[in-house]
């Protein structure tokens, strides 16, 4: 694997930790200001919009060239915004950074997923990001184990002067900040950074985005539907463990946990399904699979078993899923236009990660089973919409045929 690739690669799992630091501990830190448990939703929510907002901005700019440049302003407004978020104390200006932080946290998001597809052949481009998706998840898990660990630990306490929950967003901000020094120093643009011509601006360039393949757009709303459930899931099981009286180190612990798990799966499983020719349809059986574990492991009388156990099926399935709908969406991309099409898919990404809190909130105080069940819900409409993909695809297979045929 090239040098480049490997620091790609670095990049996502110290982003994984410095921005999930802050995540074991926010449950607790927005109870502790009084604030209602719906808000929980509304700060990822408003986050994820920030997110939606920024995803083709930062695209586009950074297939203008100077990706760099971007990825350090996005972690510096990621870091302001996570500052003021601990410290602000005020519920409506916590949307505001929230919303700040997602603006920022998505450029770093965007182009380097685009950079590892810029610096990746096709044969190799679903393991790439495989790779990257594992570091990324375990970098997160990483984070969320230190988080807790730092917020719970007496020592820890005691050295770092945690008096209260709001120290552990400063030192998150003080992490993306000697983040950004070691990218400053090591990121090198591809080929395609250099010799992309600096045409138009970026309203125009932001045009082009909107004509892309009918497959390709019911695909994007599927991985919205998809989204909203991986987010309520991935969100409200941290509530939960909060609910049922676990500590945020428990929390820290389980998802580190299901980081391990995904980066084994991202190194020995995914090679394989990345080679199949028929990834739709891997793509629907693991949503399917996902939505029956849904079904069953918050209904278990054991959740803390069930959690270590059946749960991690879903998280194998997830880590398999996520590099081949990255792959089957950079197919679509010419080259060079890599940062915009990630971008959009980012901003149907985070359409997803606005809707599911946002609903999650109010179906979690009636009932946490119901917040579950409409995530395997979703998952099933999503799988839904790919059949009208594989429709699509078929139909357009069918068009280029018959035109070379003429020709």
């Amino acid at each position: 694997m090239k040098k480049s690739l490997i620091i790609t690669i670095s990049y996502f799992l110290i982003q994984g930790i410095a921005h999930n630091i802050g995540h074991p501990v926010t449950p607790a830190f927005v109870r502790s200001l009084d604030i209602p448990d719906y808000m929980f939703g509304v700060f990822f929510a408003s986050m994820s919009f920030g997110l939606m907002i920024g995803g083709p901005i930062w695209g586009t700019l950074g297939d203008a060239g100077k990706k760099k440049k971007y990825i350090l302003i996005g972690i510096i407004l990621y870091s302001i915004g996570q500052l003021f978020f601990g410290y602000v104390g005020n519920q409506y200006g916590m949307i505001f950074f929230r919303f700040l932080s997602g603006i920022g946290a998505v450029a770093a998001i965007t182009l380097l997923t685009s950079h590892i597809i810029e610096l990746s052949n096709k044969e190799q481009r679903a393991k790439h990001l495989a790779y990257a998706a594992a570091a990324l998840t375990l970098g997160a898990s990483m984070g969320y184990y230190l988080g807790g660990f730092m917020s719970t630990n007496d020592t820890i306490v005691d050295f770092l002067n945690i008096d209260n929950y709001s120290k552990i967003f400063l030192i998150q901000a003080i992490f993306n900040s000697i983040y950004a020094i070691f990218l400053y120093f090591t990121f090198v643009d591809s080929k395609f950074d250099a010799q992309t011509p600096k045409k138009g601006n970026i309203f125009t360039n932001l045009k082009e985005v909107a004509h892309i393949r009918l497959s390709l757009l019911f695909f994007l709303i599927s991985l919205t539907f998809m989204t909203i459930g991986a987010t309520n899931l991935s969100k409200y099981i941290d509530v939960y463990f909060d609910e049922l009286g676990y500590s945020p180190q428990d929390l820290g612990t389980f998802v580190f946990a299901t980081g391990v798990v995904s980066v084994v799966t991202s190194v020995f499983i995914v090679p394989f399904f990345s080679r199949l020719k028929k990834q739709l349809v891997a793509i629907a059986v693991i949503q399917l699979l996902s939505a029956a574990i849904v079904f069953y492991v918050f209904r278990a009388s054991n959740f803390l078993l069930a959690a270590y156990t059946i749960y991690m099926i879903y998280v194998v399935a997830k880590a398999v899923y996520l590099p081949l709908e990255q792959n089957y969406i950079s197919l679509h991309a010419q080259e060079g236009k890599y940062g915009r099409v990630m971008g959009v898919r980012q901003s149907f990404l985070s359409i997803g990660m606005v809707l599911g809190p946002l609903l999650g909130g109010f179906l979690y105080e009636r009932s946490a089973l119901l917040l579950f069940d409409s995530s395997a819900m979703t998952f099933i409409i999503g799988v839904l919409l790919l059949g009208v993909v594989y429709a699509l695809e078929k139909r357009y297979q069918q068009k280029q045929k018959k035109q070379e045929q003429i020709m």
